[in-house]
């Protein structure tokens, strides 16, 4: 309610009751909505000096005492002077402040240089949540205890690896962190010191080579990459989730089935993205013994001739998992439909592996198409889980995942639309009539809403 308030004030004309409101104000949330500054159009030079116009305004006139949260994002304004972000940040970062955020959208050529001396001291020591976008950052050496920092989360921010692991060995409170797009990075370390890390996400650090993680409670480990980065979680016995998208990194379903199970020993959820696969699964090098919950998303158009049985390498190797989900970003034609090959033997089809799924209770795969070897799947899990209760064959690309807030669905091109027709005829001839009694088999097909929509 506050915070609406103060929203809401912040458009009226400078008054003394105006001024008064904010003087002291706790939460300064600073953007070019909440400042009202959005009657511009695409004058950005007016809209600029006013949003400059604004902030100055509350900064300067502030008190500089009892600021628990600040948050400045400056987009769509990006002619602003260093100096000037210098001013706001200093009234910002006062003792007692335990959230900040400084969103930065291309202030200048050079990125702004954020003054790590002022998260020193009683200053730096309150602040638990710190949130740093499009800048670089002063000398951390300067930067004392983090007592209280929790979340940490760095985007386009340039820093070493090894500044990086410096200011992290003196934030013992940490349970987040989230780096996305810092390219300075070559090799990150996580410090063992940080008992309390449960969360570390990395995503496209143009320039990483190695993650070497020693937090010994870490449970959950995201990351993404255009290469292969090498990855270290310690001992990982706390280690319960990852999330592994690769889109742009060949191969990253093999490089998964090959080491994950040697890094994360305990996993229980994982999450498998990937656009360029080139390689069938092997046979698993280890187990993913307590593996529960499993999804895979495989992104056209680099799939026309992946081998889908490739995949029973991943049940295989989960004798607990309970949940199997593939995905196909973009379902397209494809050139081995069993709906057109006129040989194809539905009576026989061709043994996969001897292992049974003792645990597999779910099955659901979106972009379902009429490729021999995604029939042959299906058919292989029918007849090889005993304990399955639900099979979701969604010929579109994913009805769970649709737009709700607008009633839409994830459009289908003409392509799409015609695979799925042939999805499901392929799911009449091979797989209806194969279904247990006990299994609720779940059909889903395109509706008036999966359609592309061609504007004139």
């Amino acid at each position: 309610m506050l915070s609406c308030q103060f929203e809401m004030l912040l458009k009226l004309p400078a008054c003394r009751a105006f001024l008064r409101s904010w003087r002291y104000y706790p939460r300064l949330m600073l953007s070019v909505d909440s400042l009202g500054v959005n009657e511009y159009g695409s004058k950005y030079d007016e809209l600029t000096r006013d949003f400059i116009s604004r902030v100055d305004h509350i900064m300067q006139n502030h008190s500089g005492m009892g600021v628990k949260e600040f948050r400045l994002q400056n987009y769509p304004c990006s002619t602003i002077d260093p100096s000037t972000v210098d001013r706001w940040v200093q009234v910002a970062i006062t003792p007692g402040i335990k959230e900040f955020e400084l969103s930065l959208f291309e202030l200048s050529d050079i990125k702004y240089r954020f003054p790590c001396s002022l998260l020193s001291g009683e200053r730096g020591s309150s602040i638990q949540s710190l949130m740093l976008a499009e800048c670089s950052l002063g000398s951390l050496a300067q930067v004392g205890f983090m007592s209280s920092l929790t979340n940490l989360d760095l985007h386009s921010v340039d820093v070493t690896g090894e500044e990086l692991f410096c200011f992290l060995s003196n934030s013992y409170a940490l349970e987040k962190i989230s780096l996305s797009n810092c390219g300075n990075i070559i090799c990150l370390k996580i410090p063992c010191q940080l008992q309390k890390l449960n969360f570390l996400g990395v995503l496209d650090c143009q320039m990483l080579e190695m993650i070497d993680s020693n937090a010994p409670n870490l449970s959950t480990f995201s990351c993404s990459g255009r290469h292969q980065i090498h990855i270290s979680l310690g001992h990982a016995s706390q280690v319960r989730k990852i999330r592994f998208h690769c889109d742009y990194l060949s191969n990253a379903l093999y490089y998964a089935i090959t080491k994950l199970p040697l890094i994360a020993p305990n996993l229980q959820i994982l999450y498998l993205a990937t656009s360029d696969e080139t390689i069938n699964m092997p046979t698993a090098f280890g187990k993913f013994l307590q593996l529960k919950h499993l999804e895979i998303i495989l992104h056209a158009p680099n799939f026309q001739d992946f081998d889908f049985c490739s995949l029973i390498s991943f049940l295989d190797a989960s004798p607990a998992l309970e949940t199997f989900i593939l995905r196909i970003g973009m379902p397209t034609i494809r050139h081995d439909s069993i709906v057109e090959d006129l040989v194809a033997d539905s009576s026989h089809p061709r043994c996969l592996s001897e292992c049974c799924h003792d645990n597999l209770k779910n099955v659901m795969i979106t972009g379902f198409c009429s490729a021999k070897s995604m029939i042959e799947l299906a058919v292989h899990i029918m007849v090889k889980t005993k304990s399955l209760e639900c099979l979701t064959l969604d010929t579109t690309r994913g009805h769970d995942r649709r737009f709700t807030n607008i009633d839409r669905c994830w459009p289908l091109n003409a392509e799409a639309l015609v695979e799925a027709g042939k999805a499901r005829i392929a799911i009449q001839r091979y797989i209806e009539g194969r279904v247990q009694a006990a299994v609720n088999l779940k059909v889903i097909e395109p509706c008036s809403k999966c359609s592309y929509v061609h504007m004139d």
